[in-house]
């Protein structure tokens, strides 16, 4: 009597393979169509946003460096009006170029120097306006924006919202920024008489940031905020 030979598990395994790869390529072959205006439309996508960087985000982002060297001249020399709107010459002004080139770093370069402008002039509101648009990876400058935000909030006595800029400048742990924005939270929780949160910030800069020159006097603030 012949023995009868059992399948083996790995034929069985391939067996099973074959079915999957059969019924995948029915499943292509049936949807072929749609798979095909799929890859267009992500293909579309690509060249879209190549083009879009090529041809608009560049020229923009060269167009609006130009604009801002014209008007830096302006802003160190101090003449804060003409850096912020021009000189009717060849120079239009940190404000135009944070309107006008808003979608390119350089754009949003001009929108901080905009409200550096706004600040130095007194008007806090359109600073803040400025200010909030400005966006960057950086640990110095954009922690000092979010710094300079907390300043005109509290030139326009708004104590609660300068202290949480103050708190978000802090929190990027910038090694040059974040001790001055502790600081200034921490006078402006006292001047709340929050002596507790006060403190917590103050002893944030002297343990974290001990070598900077606002911990030299912090104990001084530790000590009446006890």
């Amino acid at each position: 009597m012949a023995k009868q030979v059992k399948p083996q598990p790995q034929a069985e395994g391939n067996q099973e393979v074959q079915e999957v790869l059969s019924a995948s390529g029915q499943w292509i072959i049936k949807n072929q169509n749609a798979i095909m205006w799929c890859l267009i439309g992500v293909i579309a996508v690509i060249l879209a946003v190549m083009a879009f960087n090529n041809y608009y985000l560049k020229p923009k982002a060269e167009q609006a460096s130009e604009e801002i060297g014209k008007a830096v001249v302006y802003f160190a020399a101090g003449d804060y009006e003409k850096a912020l709107h021009g000189d009717d010459a060849d120079c239009i002004g940190f404000e135009a170029v944070a309107d006008e080139y808003g979608v390119t770093q350089s754009g949003k370069l001009g929108a901080l120097y905009a409200g550096l402008c706004y600040y130095n002039l007194e008007d806090y509101e359109q600073a803040i306006h400025f200010l909030k648009k400005f966006k960057a990876d950086d640990l110095v400058i954009y922690p000092a924006a979010l710094q300079k935000i907390g300043d005109s909030y509290a030139q326009l006595g708004d104590t609660e919202e300068a202290i949480k800029y103050f708190e978000k400048a802090a929190a990027t742990g910038s090694e040059v920024i974040a001790p001055i924005a502790l600081k200034k939270a921490g006078v402006a929780y006292m001047s709340l008489d929050n002596n507790k949160a006060a403190h917590k910030a103050f002893k944030a800069i002297k343990e974290k940031y001990p070598q900077s020159s606002e911990a030299s006097d912090v104990d001084k603030y530790i000590s009446v905020t006890e």
